[in-house]
């Protein structure tokens, strides 16, 4: 299992120590979620993030890990690939043609992820399962932190870890929100790959947060 902490719920005000924590804490990826006040009614961060993240990144052998949660992620692909992410993710629903954005991200040298809001059916992924390298389950509708995990989801990663599996699929799927230490278990059993958690990990002592995370695993 890896663990990707979410900025968005870190103290911008010491954003690099506070992720450099979580790191050594044991986190595997960053996650930057990108809302644009659009797709989503919040407005967060841009390429600007990204790119003062990349050094601590490169240093620590972290993947940087966007989430673009608006319209148009084909506009935005170019400065995030160049502000040095390691994955970028998009939603199928704000695509014109995914298939395209994913080719665009990949021929960017970056890992290309497709997502879907917690309302929308995994067969919208039909066109597009075999050409992401993520496939990002929302468990929570996009836009806020701090949301409760919707108990659903389980069941929807399970079913996506089975097609995938059925392909060859090397994809990684990721699982954002409500993502907490009493619910990782169950979530990594169903298929999960990569947990991303924010409030889990930032709120309080990260390091005990971290380790909570993990010893749940083996419950």
């Amino acid at each position: 299992m890896l663990l990707a902490p979410s900025i968005l719920a870190a103290d911008f005000a010491r954003l690099e120590s506070h992720a450099r924590e979580a790191i050594e804490a044991g986190g595997d990826w960053l996650h930057v979620d990108v809302m644009d006040g659009h797709f989503v009614p919040e407005i967060t961060m841009g390429a600007l993030v990204a790119r003062a993240l990349r050094p601590l990144c490169t240093e620590t052998g972290t993947v940087l890990d966007v989430h673009l949660m608006t319209e148009h992620p084909e506009r935005h692909v170019e400065s995030f690939a160049k502000a040095g992410a390691d994955v970028i993710t998009v939603h199928i629903e704000a695509c014109e043609d995914a298939s395209r954005t994913l080719a665009l991200i990949r021929s960017r040298g970056v890992r290309p992820g497709i997502t879907l809001c917690p309302d929308t059916p995994l067969q919208a992924l039909d066109g597009v399962l075999a050409e992401a390298g993520l496939i990002l389950v929302m468990s929570v509708v996009p836009g806020r932190g701090g949301q409760k995990y919707i108990p659903a989801s389980t069941e929807r990663i399970r079913r996506l870890r089975k097609r995938l599996d059925a392909m060859g699929s090397e994809a990684y799927i990721e699982v954002d929100g409500g993502v907490k230490a009493h619910n990782a278990g169950q979530i990594v059993r169903a298929g999960a790959d990569v947990l991303v958690a924010g409030s889990a990990v930032f709120r309080g002592n990260v390091a005990r947060n971290v380790a909570a995370i993990r010893a749940a695993l083996h419950t």
